[in-house]
Parts: structure tokens; C-alpha cells; sequence
């Protein structure tokens, strides 16, 4: 649990800086790797906690999507542009797999309200299927396609550090507010801080394929 929270901070803040720069800027690449990399640690050990306490094995999916989103992101970047490899064939299939369980998992939790994680709401069950199924689509695409280029590529990666991030915002502001003072629960800001990735993944989608100079730049580097 140490580990996990632990990396999660991190995660969080250095998310958080790399946002702040432009994509493809050497301090945006050096926070983006602390980034991913804890953001794998903290995924990992909530995978590996989902596991082993009680109550809590629907989390399971949620970390090995984390897990998913953090390292697709990074391998779009890192493959060049136009190809396809492996791991993208891989990437699809855990999209999908997680989209299938997430989406039966989430029918019988409507059914049998004890098999929801603690914590989550119901509608949650069905935004995580939804977003696995789009997930999957997308990788489709990108396979269909063998590799995507330009300011397509650089939107992929940016929303799905943007997610990764916001599961780790998300949970902490806003799903473990019961450790924080009582005075602050339910407070706007805090709401605010757990979506704020989302919001950021707006601004810079749309300045990624709306923005022609934006696009030529990020598609450089």
C-alpha cells in the first residue's frame, strides 16, 4: 500500500507537469517518463491489492486497464511512424478482453449489487466498459490501418496519458476523500482537481488536430 500511494504521488504531480509543457519538449519527455513509469508501479501494486483484499476484485480490471492505457501511450511515441508491431496486436486484445468482462461485470453488478467494488458507483461499471470498447475500436484502427502518423498519433498519446492520469486524480480526490479533513469532503475542489485531466485532454486534443502549427511541430519529434 506504501508503494502504491507512494507512486501514485508522484505520478500525480509529475502528470501534472508534464501537461503543463508542450508535447514533445524535452521537459514535457522527462515528466512524461517519470510519469509512466510510476503510474506502472502504482497500477501494478492496485492490480496486486485488488487481489488480495476482500470486496475489492472488481478493482482488478481498472489497474490492468491503467496498466494498458500507460503503456500503449508510451509505445505510440516510441514506434515509428506508420508501423505496427506485436504489441499492438496484444494492446487490442486486452482492450477487448477488459471491454467484454468490464461490460458482463457490470450487467451483474445491476443485478446483484453486492458484487460492486466499495466505493464505486454503479454508472462507473459501465463508463469503464465503454471506454475499454472504445479503446479496443481505436486499436482496431490503428492495426487496420498498420500505424498511424502526425497529429493523429500525437492525439492517441495524449488521451490515454490523460485517462491514465485522471484514474490516479480521480481516485485519489475524489475516492479517498474520507482521509482527508471533514471540512473538505464533497468540496468543488476537489472535484475540480480529480477531473482536471479530462479537461486538459480537451484543450490539448484540440490544439493537437486543430492547430496546423501545432501539428507539424508535434509531428517532428
Amino acid at each position: 500500500m506504501i508503494v502504491h500511494v507512494s507512486a501514485g504521488g508522484v505520478g500525480i504531480v509529475s502528470g501534472a507537469a508534464a501537461l503543463s509543457f508542450r508535447k514533445g519538449g524535452r521537459p514535457h519527455r522527462a515528466f512524461g517518463s517519470v510519469f509512466s513509469i510510476s503510474m506502472l508501479i502504482t497500477a501494478v501494486f492496485a492490480t496486486y491489492l485488488a487481489a488480495v483484499v476482500p470486496h475489492h476484485g472488481g478493482n482488478i480490471g481498472g489497474g490492468v486497464f491503467t496498466l494498458y492505457l500507460v503503456a500503449t501511450a508510451w509505445m505510440t511515441v516510441r514506434r515509428k511512424e506508420g508501423t505496427i508491431g506485436g504489441f499492438e496486436i496484444c494492446a487490442f486484445l486486452v482492450a477487448l478482453a477488459a471491454a467484454i468482462a468490464a461490460a458482463i461485470y457490470s450487467v451483474a453488478a445491476t443485478d446483484n449489487p453486492a458484487l460492486q467494488p466499495d466505493g464505486t458507483p454503479l454508472f462507473a461499471l459501465y463508463v469503464f466498459a465503454a471506454v475499454a470498447a472504445l479503446a479496443a475500436t481505436l486499436d482496431l484502427t490503428v492495426i487496420l490501418r498498420h500505424g498511424i502518423s502526425g497529429t493523429q498519433r500525437i492525439a492517441r498519446h495524449v488521451w490515454r496519458m490523460c485517462v491514465a492520469l485522471f484514474v490516479g486524480t480521480g481516485s485519489f480526490f475524489i475516492g479517498q476523500q474520507k482521509v482527508m479533513p471533514a471540512f473538505t469532503h464533497g468540496s468543488p475542489i476537489l472535484l475540480a482537481l480529480g477531473f482536471a485531466p479530462l479537461v486538459l485532454m480537451v484543450f490539448w486534443l484540440f490544439r493537437v488536430r486543430f492547430t496546423n502549427g501545432f501539428g507539424r511541430s508535434a509531428a517532428a519529434t
